[in-house]
């Protein structure tokens, strides 16, 4: 069993919580110090806290606005979808609105906008990629998505978050200008690489397959000493009209190597061809119903 299916639901607010704490760095250190408006309810938060400067000072926090904002959005879910559909979302919001009150607004980046968009999409994609591992959500444009898509329903959830989160985008543009929006689309696509690579880590494995007249043993000793399970297929050589058995074995990152030099002293002539797997389930890896 991996490290991944053993972990607990408590693990799992764990992560949530310090993926949301990621997310607000991001926020108050770099985003809204350079009004990087990158969509979701604190990129409006962003743009409202501008608006207001001259009204209250310092304008209204962003973790104001997110509170207000997410508060009819959960009322709405809780009466379109019941309590099931919220809970999930509920502690995410929660623990961001905590971590942007919390954590001080405080320009690290002294106003490079291309160490902004770095910096911000690292740490941003490394907290969204701990969030949605936990299978949680900060609410705010993921919630409206939902919510949205239960009366379009032709509509599916990604393109209307995308959508919304373009027109707050588009907003963002408009205050703080073309050369800001562009940074912080920038650092949006970075956000969603380092996200997908956190997701990935959890579930990245390696193929192997491998031809070799030392079939047998090559298969006892990888189930012997890397204790992973090893399927043979039947193939047959097209130049020596040979039938042969093909091995086909899935390891984790860390022992394709192991596997290779095991091969290697068995059979030095051993063909072996090694390829990606995004997503394993079952015995020894992710188990059904953990997976995010």
């Amino acid at each position: 069993m991996s490290a991944y299916s053993r972990r607990s639901d408590f693990m799992n607010y764990i992560y949530l919580i310090i993926g949301t704490i990621f997310i607000a760095i991001a926020v108050n250190l770099v985003y809204e110090p350079m009004g990087m408006v990158t969509g979701g309810v604190t990129g409006i938060g962003i743009v409202v806290k501008y608006f207001t400067e001259g009204l209250i000072e310092g304008g209204i926090p962003v973790w104001l606005t997110n509170v207000v904002l997410n508060i009819p959005l959960f009322i709405a879910g809780y009466l379109i979808k019941g309590v099931n559909f919220i809970k999930q979302s509920l502690l995410g919001s929660i623990s961001l609105t905590i971590a942007l009150y919390l954590i001080p607004i405080v320009n690290v980046v002294d106003n490079e906008f291309f160490l902004a968009s770095v910096f911000g999409g690292v740490i941003s994609g490394i907290g969204m990629g701990m969030v949605i591992s936990a299978s949680g959500s900060t609410g705010g444009t993921d919630l409206l998505g939902l919510i949205i898509h239960h009366f379009l329903p032709h509509q599916n959830v990604p393109r209307i978050i995308g959508i919304v989160d373009g027109i707050i985008v588009v907003a963002g543009a408009i205050v703080f200008g073309v050369k800001t929006t562009l940074y912080a689309v920038v650092a949006l696509y970075i956000t969603a690489k380092f996200s997908d690579n956190i997701l990935e880590g959890l579930k990245f494995a390696k193929v192997a397959y491998i031809i070799s007249d030392y079939y047998e043993e090559i298969g006892d000793t990888i189930m012997k000493d890397l204790d992973r399970g090893v399927t043979g297929i039947y193939a047959e050589g097209m130049y020596t009209k040979r039938d042969k058995k093909m091995l086909y074995c899935v390891v984790s990152k860390k022992e394709i190597t192991q596997l290779i030099k095991l091969v290697s002293q068995i059979d030095p002539k051993a063909f072996v061809i090694v390829s990606d797997a995004r997503e394993v389930m079952g015995e020894g890896f992710i188990e059904y119903g953990q997976e995010s």
